[in-house]
């Protein structure tokens, strides 16, 4: 990784402590240290780290001794390191938290104001404590897109991985690119024969077309030859399945020579005659008539 100090920097422990370690790296990137950023350039921000998929802003913190344990850290108040209160070797107002949201606003701005879109940046407190000695947070992300991440030249493994993972974004900082952000926030810039040799593109990569999508996906082999064994076993399914055939057939003509056999009876076609009821007669009836 390639790591421009601003001339005149006067770098602390910690800042040098963190220039071994990115140095070290041969990951794809360039360090902007000890900037100068905001309206009138009031705010100092430690470190800009430029990848070719996205920027986060680092403020590095060091120890004025030695602390070994887990960093507990509460929404708000002092950070303490098995409960006792971090010794920091920079006395900031407010939380490192707010301290650091403010650089990242103030990088994003600078960069906005240039008419350069930067995207989403994010945001690392990097603390370098002692050689040798283990520091561990008891929780890494402290806000969205704000992380914290412990380091040092002799345990530095957390560091690298944020630098190789903290955003997941397409390749969308070239060579030239790189070099109008380092112009904007007024760092000392890397050519752009540095910037090539150390792996960021000319041009930015075209995003993959439908074909080229399809050409990458898995291609599913040609099926094998069906062995001796599988053919022998296709060959008697056939012929157990032609002989339930044959058996269905035979059934269904006994079937019908039985019918032919044994015809219908003919229905009874005789009708029967429902007599008609005798005329009626009217009956003479008198008054006091019995039977009437």
């Amino acid at each position: 990784m390639l790591v421009k100090i601003k001339t005149g920097a006067n770098l602390s422990g910690a800042e040098q402590e963190f220039v071994e370690c990115l140095r070290s790296y041969p990951t794809t990137g360039v360090a902007l240290l000890d900037l100068a950023v905001g309206d009138h350039g009031d705010r100092r921000v430690d470190a800009v780290i430029l990848t070719p998929r996205g920027i986060t802003v680092a403020d590095i913190k060091g120890f004025r001794r030695r602390q070994n344990g887990i960093l507990s850290i509460p929404g708000d108040g002092p950070w303490a390191i098995s409960a006792e209160p971090a010794d920091l070797d920079e006395e900031i107002s407010g939380s490192p938290v707010d301290h650091l949201e403010h650089s990242v606003h103030a990088v994003k701005t600078s960069l906005e104001r240039s008419l350069i879109d930067p995207g989403h940046i994010c945001g690392a407190v990097v603390l370098v404590p002692f050689r040798g000695v283990a520091v561990r947070p008891a929780r890494t992300n402290l806000r969205p897109g704000l992380d914290v991440v412990v380091a040092n030249v002799r345990d530095s493994t957390e560091l690298r991985i944020y630098l190789e993972g903290f955003s997941a974004g397409p390749r969308s900082w070239t060579a030239d690119r790189v070099g109008v952000a380092c112009d904007a926030l007024a760092a000392e810039k890397p050519s752009r024969a540095e910037l090539l040799a150390d792996g960021f593109d000319a041009v930015q990569p075209e995003a993959p077309t439908l074909s080229a999508r399809a050409a990458r996906q898995h291609v599913i082999p040609a099926p094998l030859p069906p062995s001796r064994r599988q053919t022998t076993a296709g060959w008697v399914i056939f012929a157990v399945a032609l002989l339930g055939m044959v058996a269905v057939l035979i059934v269904i003509a006994n079937s019908l020579a039985h019918d032919s056999a044994h015809p219908a009876r003919e229905p009874d076609t005789t009708t029967s005659v429902t007599p008609s009821p005798p005329p009626y007669r009217p009956i003479e009836c008198w008054p006091f008539q019995t039977g009437c």
